[in-house]
């Protein structure tokens, strides 16, 4: 394995107490550990380290027995696998066996643990996720991914068609690495292999489709990786309904965002460029397993009245409340990125309807749902047979009283409701 003068030692993260203890844990008595993956790659591009995972030479068997005997918890996260989770002060730290892969069928790999740093290398998929910090904070390097860290390459170890037959998932991968970390152009040869294999996405399970696709709309600015996923066709294969609506507010939602400082919200940028078409929709979200509150906000957003410029406060406030405050918001939103989109053209007509919408989300988002006065007890209490014509006559006031601006008070509600001469 070869060196280099890189090293992490001098960074916050790779000196927190919880970290050296693990160090000390699993590299006395002939055992090694070393810290491997994005929290290097994170740190050499100078972007924030979140999780810290470490691999080690030691079985999963070997690493348990380790934290229990020093008071550790361990949890078998990914047993099979190699994976164990120790939780240290708090913080959980995934700690995977050395490996190999024995065979793959492009969705699934069954492994075999060793203890030669070289093969877990060469069995990852980009060469930027196959650094290794020692103990000392010096950098490992086996796959040459320092220099494609400097050249912001995402480039797959190995042969790239090879490399995807062993997952599928890795052409998704491919585009979400270089969607967060990517410049330039993306390597020739991954993305030739990822076009020539992209109907193998299809094999995968929805689940693992859609996480990844989250990952990548995640990024700060997923859009050169989406143009080059639309380009090469993997786009139109994963999601046929963007083919005609396509993703031209992509770069208009981004530079909102930044102006306005929204955090990435994949939901809303998938938004941006599906049709709002609930039946298409619905089976968008059965066919990637959306979560049954992503399916609801989607759906929502696709059946609500889009707010215009012009539309008066007083008429969100019935949008809102007719359709749910978010539905509106994702509107008002997706409504601001195909403005910022048109500005370069019409400038001064676009900012004039930039204010108006922002205007217009600043009410949405401190707006309240009201509560309508009266209900079906008191219908029923002011001696209404039970029965449909309960709701109807209930629904008769709701609407009135969203007609005034919610400004009927509950005895005219119902008077309106109770009212004898009122049809049935």
């Amino acid at each position: 394995m070869s060196g280099t003068d890189r090293s992490v030692a001098g960074e916050a993260w790779f000196q927190d107490k919880a970290l050296r203890r693990v160090f000390d844990l699993l590299n006395a008595d002939g055992g090694e550990v070393r810290v491997v993956g994005g929290a290097i790659r994170n740190s050499l591009m100078g972007e924030p380290v979140g999780d810290v995972d470490m691999a080690t030479t030691l079985t999963p068997d070997e690493v348990m027995a380790r934290a229990r005997t020093a008071g550790i918890k361990p949890v078998p996260t990914g047993i099979d696998h190699g994976t164990v989770t120790l939780v240290v002060e708090g913080r959980g730290f995934e700690i995977t066996t050395l490996r190999k892969d024995v065979d793959t069928d492009g969705r699934h790999a069954e492994v075999a643990f060793g203890t030669d740093w070289q093969a877990d290398a060469e069995r990852r998929d980009f060469t930027i996720n196959a650094l290794y910090a020692a103990a000392d904070g010096r950098v490992l390097d086996p796959v040459g991914g320092i220099a494609d860290i400097q050249s912001r390459t995402i480039r797959f170890i190995g042969e790239a068609e090879k490399r995807i037959a062993e997952d599928h998932l890795r052409i998704l991968r491919f585009f979400r690495f270089f969607g967060w970390y990517g410049g330039g152009r993306p390597d020739a040869e991954g993305l030739k292999a990822s076009v020539r294999d992209r109907e193998s996405l299809g094999k995968l399970s929805a689940e693992r489709v859609w996480k990844e696709m989250k990952a990548l709309l995640k990024a700060p600015d997923p859009g050169r990786a989406l143009l080059w996923m639309r380009q090469t066709g993997v786009l139109t294969f994963l999601l046929p309904e963007t083919e005609k609506w396509g993703i031209d507010a992509i770069p208009g939602l981004i530079q909102v965002e930044n102006d306005h400082g929204w955090s990435p919200d994949p939901l809303l940028r998938l938004m941006t460029m599906l049709p709002p078409d609930r039946v298409r929709l619905e089976k968008l979200a059965q066919r990637l397993k959306f979560s049954k509150a992503e399916s609801q906000r989607i759906c929502d957003w696709a059946m609500a009245t889009p707010p215009q410029p012009a539309t008066a406060g007083t008429a969100l406030d019935r949008l809102m409340y007719r359709h749910g405050r978010e539905a509106i918001i994702d509107r008002l939103k997706i409504a601001m990125a195909s403005v910022k989109v048109r500005a370069a053209d019409a400038q001064e007509a676009a900012m004039s309807e930039m204010a108006r919408l922002s205007a217009l989300l600043k009410r949405a988002e401190k707006w309240t749902r009201p509560i309508l006065p009266i209900s079906g007890k008191d219908l029923l209490d002011a001696g209404m047979t039970p029965g449909e014509e309960v709701g109807q006559r209930l629904r008769l006031a709701e609407d009135k009283w969203v007609e005034s601006n919610f400004a009927l008070d509950r005895d005219r509600l119902m008077e309106i409701a109770t009212r004898t001469e009122q049809k049935k």
